[in-house]
C-alpha cells in the first residue's frame, strides 16, 4: 500500500492537463526522448515505423492513453493505496517482452515530457508525485503479466 495524498493526486491532475494541453507537441517531445534514449524501442511502437509524426493519430493516441493511465493511478492510489493494471495491458507488455530498463526509459521520457509541458510550475514534489504514480503503473502491469 502507498500513501497517496489529496496534493499529490492534485499534482498528477496538473501535469496530466499541461500535457492535454497540446497532445501532439508533447507526444513528440516523449516518443523522441524515448527514441534518443533506446533507440531500438522503435520496434516495440508500430506507429513509429516512419519516425515521430505529430499527424500520426496512433502515436498521440497512445501517448494520451499512457499518460491517462498514470494519471488513472494517482486517483487509484489516492483513493486504494494501490494501482491494478487491466490483464490486456500486462499482456501486450508480456508479448512485447518489455524490461525493467525499457520502462526506465519511458519514465524518464515520460517526467521529461511533463516537465516541459507544466514550465515554470514544475516542482521537486510534483516530480516525486508524477515518478510514484508512474512506478506503481509500471509494477501493476509487470505484475499482471
Amino acid at each position: 500500500m502507498v500513501a497517496f495524498s489529496d496534493k499529490q493526486e492534485a499534482l498528477v491532475n496538473v501535469a496530466w492537463e499541461a500535457f492535454k494541453a497540446d497532445i501532439p507537441k508533447y507526444s513528440v517531445v516523449f516518443y523522441t526522448s524515448i527514441l534518443e534514449k533506446a533507440p531500438a524501442a522503435k520496434n516495440l511502437f508500430s506507429f513509429l515505423a516512419n519516425g515521430v509524426d505529430p499527424s500520426n493519430p496512433k502515436l498521440t493516441g497512445h501517448a494520451e492513453k499512457l499518460f491517462g493511465l498514470v494519471r488513472d493511478s494517482a486517483a487509484q492510489l489516492k483513493a486504494n493505496g494501490a494501482v491494478v493494471a487491466d490483464a490486456a495491458l500486462g499482456a501486450v507488455h508480456s508479448q512485447k517482452a518489455v524490461t525493467d530498463a525499457q520502462f526506465l526509459v519511458v519514465k524518464e521520457a515520460f517526467v521529461k515530457t511533463l516537465k516541459e509541458a507544466v514550465g515554470a510550475k514544475w516542482s521537486d514534489e510534483l516530480s516525486g508525485a508524477v515518478e510514484v504514480a508512474y512506478d506503481e503503473l509500471a509494477a501493476a502491469i509487470k505484475k499482471a503479466y
